[in-house]
């Protein structure tokens, strides 16, 4: 539906595109994918029109790397990750509105988006130093070499350091060496690239970053500060090797496009497959991104990425004078750890999504994973921790809870009754949406206190059922009608407030006649009815 019609700013998301050289584990899962889906679900929830989407990014140099590693081509490996991922995306209730795929409107979008501003004179040929593989003839770049970052000395790959966040382009890394053949004898050699040269957007770039100061996670306007206190670096539009979207600029035959370079001209294309989702038919992909639009820009990614996205990305769309509009905010995370060391696919250390929401029911997963969110610092996934978070804080109380108000219900013979709802009800009905919307909303933006918000409510609700229920008299009918609406009325809210959360629970409850879709803020009536409580941790999703 188009904001004109809803007559509210149609918020567009975008998940980073995940690099196809394999499946997504839990790590991946519990950093932007979550995020976004829960902020996404609540602007659903509140009437608001949105788009969430992403797609692979195929052009990545480390599906090359891993390719080499499991002994099969980039081509198949992209191809089998693309259709692994849409599918854990689906198991783990991530509902992205449009995964793209990697076709043929994809190559054009990036083509045309890259291509106008070659043709506006934005880009600058440099000759630069690139780590080169003297046995095969190879430049190596990005996901294809690895070595010391020079600002903060960790083991890092090639453009970006994963630690600090700075970037490290070209002969910065200290002893590169190749991830295909860490063997391999590593030299450097000249080549005449394309770039984007950022220092000239120096005083955009300050203005825009200096705004969002007040309204961004810490680390990442850190970051920024630190990258702007200092010259910006030539970002590479093109290179010289053999895997990514051929550049079609006379002076550089032969290379290919920058993967980093094709993230906004991407990030539009997905837009556009998800119009096309939901029926809409956009003129061009890059329409609904067009400055006259007005458009709410939002990026959920994790801090690893925030150098491309809030600065070269920025960039990008700078140079195109006004065309299209740029983001309103960047919701970054730190990393998510298993067992308290890094996820590590290659040293067998990963709990894969689809094999934990196969065990698991999906609600658990997704409650555990928002509690520990890596919003600010690392945190750490632990199966045990999980089980016992989950099952304590959680299923049992819930559980509970529903038990008492259906054994209430029967015993006081209110079934299909009109129960009244007080106005206390109501004032308290009030401030736990509010508590719960501060958190969804992206000025306070916080998974992890706002899952939290959901045990501390059914504790307080169950406190009540029980004093209601297990006294030593039984109420009399009136004063028991009197407390169940309340309850129920109450629970509704709770449900709705958590439903982008527990995304299976709000359904069973919608069936039930426990939730209507949607989150009202400020909810107030002066009646309710019973309804059955949905119990937790019954299943695990299907496949």
């Amino acid at each position: 539906m188009d904001q004109q019609q809803t007559g509210q700013r149609r918020t567009v998301i975008i998940g980073p595109p995940p690099t196809p050289n394999g499946d997504l584990h839990v790590g991946h899962i519990a950093g932007p994918y979550m995020a976004a889906d829960v902020h996404a679900r609540y602007l659903r929830a509140t009437g608001q029109p949105v788009l969430y989407t992403t797609g692979t990014d195929d052009s990545q140099t480390y599906v090359v790397s891993s390719a080499a590693k499991l002994g099969t081509t980039p081509e198949a490996l992209a191809q089998k990750s693309w259709r692994e991922i849409r599918e854990t995306l689906e198991l783990m209730g991530i509902a992205v509105d449009g995964f793209a795929p990697f076709d043929d409107g994809y190559r054009a979008m990036t083509l045309d988006f890259l291509t106008r501003l070659h043709e506006a004179g934005k880009f600058r040929l440099r000759t630069v130093r690139l780590p080169y593989v003297e046995a095969t003839g190879e430049f190596l770049m990005e996901g294809l070499v690895s070595g010391g970052c020079p600002v903060c000395l960790a083991v890092s790959r090639g453009g970006l350091c994963e630690s600090c966040g700075h970037p490290n382009n070209f002969a910065e890394l200290t002893d590169p060496r190749s991830t295909v053949d860490p063997t391999a004898e590593v030299t450097h050699r000249e080549a005449q690239i394309l770039v984007l040269p950022l220092e000239e957007y120096r005083e955009q770039l300050t203005a825009y970053h200096r705004e969002k100061e007040s309204t961004w996670r810490p680390h990442i306007v850190q970051l920024m500060r630190e990258l702007l206190a200092r010259p910006l670096p030539d970002f590479p539009i093109t290179y010289p090797t053999g895997w990514g979207i051929p550049a079609p600029f006379p002076e550089t035959p032969g290379q290919v496009l920058n993967a980093w370079a094709e993230g906004m001209p991407a990030s539009m294309y997905c837009t556009a497959v998800a119009q096309r989702a939901h029926g809409e038919q956009p003129a061009a992909d890059d329409e609904l991104w067009r400055a006259e639009h007005d458009i709410r820009l939002v990026y959920f990614l994790g801090f690893d990425n925030a150098y491309f996205w809030g600065l070269t990305h920025l960039s990008l769309l700078l140079a195109h004078e006004g065309r299209y509009v740029v983001p309103d905010a960047i919701v970054s995370n730190e990393f998510y750890e298993l067992e308290n060391e890094k996820f590590s696919t290659s040293k067998g250390h990963v709990v894969w999504t689809r094999d934990l929401v196969r065990e698991v029911p999906r609600d658990l997963v997704r409650f555990h994973l928002a509690l520990t969110a890596p919003e600010h610092a690392r945190t750490n996934f632990s199966r045990a921790a999980l089980e016992k978070i989950t099952g304590e804080r959680l299923v049992e109380p819930w559980n509970r809870l529903g038990a008492l108000l259906g054994k209430a219900v029967a015993e006081l013979g209110l079934e299909g009754q009109e129960l009244p709802v007080s106005a206390a009800a109501n004032a308290r009905r009030a401030a736990t949406a509010e508590r719960f919307a501060s958190g969804y909303r992206l000025t306070g933006y916080s998974l992890s206190r706002t899952a939290d918000l959901i045990p501390l409510h059914t504790e307080r609700l169950l406190r009540r059922a029980e004093a209601l229920l297990d006294g030593a008299a039984a109420p009399d009918r009136a004063a028991g009608a009197a407390e169940l609406g309340d309850l129920f009325a109450e629970l509704r809210t709770l449900i709705a407030a958590a439903s982008p959360i527990l995304i299976d629970l709000a359904e069973l409850a919608r069936a039930e006649g426990g939730f209507d879709g949607t989150f009202a803020l400020a909810p107030a009536e002066r009646t309710t009815t019973a309804f059955t409580v949905p119990a937790l941790g019954g299943t695990a999703c299907p496949s």
